[in-house]
């Protein structure tokens, strides 16, 4: 049998060209030059709505992520259960699943009700609508491979920052964003 864990985030990790927003965030990595390049290109493209509108909702995406999670935990414990073979990657899972449930709970306590509500939007796109600061973090996710490295996040805002200038609200909601994104 193949491994559960692997066949869950097959399913909620991006392909390189995602048809919609809830396709998994993968794409092709990129080196540190290249991902500053791929910021300012972002900042250059990204048409952005400004206004008071509710836009893409988020929670929905987190709490169906949190239901495959799950899953998966129960999946992996079966497995364990019945002495089957299991990856690492499964075994960290089901052992720090608390970390993850922990994560996901405070994404959903910490997110305020009107979140993006005055943050500016994407106008066009696959992420149409969603908060320009979650293209931002969805980009960065998706060519780091979900490796979150706080240089490699700085630099890549810094150059988005060159080309178009983020909001206070954007640079506040950045950490929570980067947090629904993985």
């Amino acid at each position: 049998m193949t491994d559960v864990f692997a066949q869950i985030i097959d399913a909620i990790l991006p392909v390189a060209h995602p048809k919609k927003p809830g396709d998994p965030i993968r794409a092709e990595l990129f080196s540190l030059e290249r991902l500053e390049q791929h910021a300012e290109t972002l900042a250059a493209a990204q048409r952005v709505v400004k206004g008071f509108f509710r836009g893409m909702p988020i929670l929905p995406r987190v709490r169906n992520n949190w239901r495959a999670l799950n899953s998966a935990r129960r999946g992996i414990a079966a497995a364990i259960r019945e002495e089957r073979a299991i990856t690492p990657g499964s075994e960290w899972l089901v052992d720090n699943f608390h970390i993850v449930e922990e994560q996901i709970r405070e994404i959903i306590d910490d997110l305020p009700p009107g979140f993006s509500r005055g943050l500016p939007k994407i106008a066009e796109g696959f992420l149409k609508n969603a908060p320009r600061v979650y293209g931002i973090a969805w980009a960065f996710v998706a060519h780091t491979d979900s490796r979150i490295d706080p240089e490699w996040l700085n630099r890549f805002i810094r150059s988005y920052q060159r080309v178009a200038p983020l909001t206070i609200g954007e640079t506040w909601a950045l950490p929570i964003t980067l947090r629904v994104v993985l």
